[in-house]
């Protein structure tokens, strides 16, 4: 199990690069996280979802999504509360002390997925959550140290040196745990890492006599390595001298995948902007309003930020926009929340108005994995998948996508600057990337953008494959082997 001294250590990167190198020797591997607290999901290929990060983990694996990868996913869609997600299905919107009464019941889930894996992959690599040092949570853990000591588990112990303070981190930790989680774990690794190895060598020396466990490898900053985040938003600009479009979003207080947006933010001829709170809205070619996991909490921050006449003024002058999910929802002319499926008071609120359509929030959730093509041009592959719980009749737009199953999804307004998708990854297809680009700019002969040479998932494993070369040469890999079990021939 790889637990961090802090959230955003580098715990998923680590079991990713881990998957993908104990893959690469041919060994049954899976990746495995008890619980997740995240807006950046997956949906399964047993039809559940997970957190995204744990996708990225089966990917890295070569293996299978599964809802057992990742049984408990609780999703924020408030400061003390949050949609718990068992075994890949919603059971309900829970507050905080609600959960901690739950936990018990999770914690069956929890071991009931892991004994799933046990039973079909050799080795399996986990993923603790935030940091086992929280002692306000210890009691019922199921994330980190209470896992691991309920099926006697090795661990090893990540901490980001980028961020400073790395050794107060990691003995910090080492001094909230017991005796028993203390010797549970057999070596450090330290992430994040600028400069001249030889300057860390003395604090090394230090943190191993210190603490008698060994530093297991120094990870280097790897630059540009782009990979599903589990909930951090990515604001990571790369070098684009010369860019055609100018493309904004929204960075919405409930975000959910944000992940959507990574083929943009590394496409060579796309500049690509978070705007924050309280930032100014600034000019361009296509706007696009993101998933959320509080609609009508963030419908309303929007309006308070002035993109209600922002969106008004773009589209006025020519700008394209895109909606995706709950940005679809947002477009509208109402949302509906008669279940209280996203807050307590059950209301309606008016949407933005700009498209002629309604949304009604289900308690059934829509999961599916996806595929299909634009209609107007049979040759542009679509591949995503929906979390929704929103039904909207988009009988009055102009269809959009032919699915594999014969159905159409998604529209484009009648004066065809406004397209909306309740697809995830929409983005993650090159092809569909240049067709909407195209989209974009087909009413100003503005040149198009260039197609990139790699899909999404051909970027993933080409981020993997870097990742996993860099950890084999900086960890000693003969003991990090030897502690999950394998026998190695190195």
């Amino acid at each position: 199990m790889v637990q961090g001294c802090t959230s955003d250590a580098g715990k998923s990167t680590l079991v990713a690069g881990l998957c993908r190198v104990l893959a690469r020797q041919g060994l049954s591997v899976a990746p495995f996280k008890p619980q997740n607290m995240a807006l950046n999901s997956a949906v399964t290929e047993d039809g559940g979802e997970i957190g995204r990060a744990q996708a990225l983990q089966a990917f890295a694996a070569g293996v299978p999504t599964s809802v057992h990868m990742n049984p408990v996913l609780l999703k924020p869609n408030s400061d003390v509360g949050a949609q718990v997600i068992i075994q890949g299905k919603s059971i309900g919107n829970y507050n905080a002390l609600n959960y901690h009464e739950y936990k018990p019941t999770a914690a069956n889930a929890v071991l009931d997925s892991f004994a799933w894996l046990r039973h079909r992959f050799s080795y399996i690599v986990a993923e603790g959550a935030g940091s086992p040092a929280e002692v306000n949570l210890r009691e019922g853990d199921i994330a980190n140290m209470g896992f691991a000591e309920s099926i006697d588990c090795p661990v090893i112990l990540v901490a980001d040196i980028d961020k400073g303070g790395v050794f107060a981190h990691i003995v910090g930790t080492l001094a909230c745990l017991s005796d028993s989680e203390q010797n549970r774990i057999k070596g450090f690794v330290i992430n994040k890492f600028r400069g001249d190895l030889a300057l860390l060598k003395d604090g090394l020396d230090w943190l191993e006599a210190g603490t008698g466990k060994p530093v297991l490898g120094v990870v280097p900053y790897l630059h540009g390595l782009f990979l599903d985040a589990e909930d951090a938003v990515d604001f990571q600009q790369t070098e684009k001298p010369q860019t055609t479009l100018r493309v904004i979003a929204p960075l919405l207080p409930h975000i959910s995948n944000h992940t959507d947006f990574a083929p943009l933010q590394y496409h060579p001829d796309i500049h690509f902007q978070w705007v924050k709170h309280n930032e100014a809205i600034p000019p361009a070619d296509l706007i696009i309003l993101p998933g959320s996991k509080n609609v009508a909490f963030d419908l309303q921050w929007l309006k308070t930020q002035g993109w209600e006449t922002h969106l008004n003024h773009h589209l006025r002058y020519g700008g394209k926009l895109i909606g995706i999910c709950g940005g679809l929802q947002m477009l509208g002319q109402a949302i509906h929340d008669s279940y209280g499926i996203e807050s307590e008071s059950g209301d309606s609120q008016s949407g933005l108005g700009l498209l002629d359509y309604e949304t009604t929030l289900m308690p059934k959730k829509t999961l599916k994995n996806r595929t299909g093509h634009f209609i107007s041009d049979e040759t542009t592959k679509v591949v995503g998948y929906e979390i929704h719980c929103g039904q909207t009749n988009l009988s009055e737009l102009t269809p959009a996508i032919t699915l594999e199953d014969g159905s159409v999804e998604g529209g484009f307004s009648q004066d065809n600057q406004i397209f909306v998708t309740y697809l995830h990854g929409v983005f993650d297809q090159s092809s569909a990337i240049q067709f909407l680009m195209n989209w974009v700019t087909e009413s100003d002969n503005t040149p198009v953008a260039t197609q990139p040479e790699l899909d999404a998932d051909q970027q993933r494993h080409a981020q993997l494959e870097v990742l996993a070369n860099t950890l084999e040469g900086c960890l000693d890999m003969d003991k990090l082997l030897n502690i999950l079990g394998v026998q190695s021939d190195r």
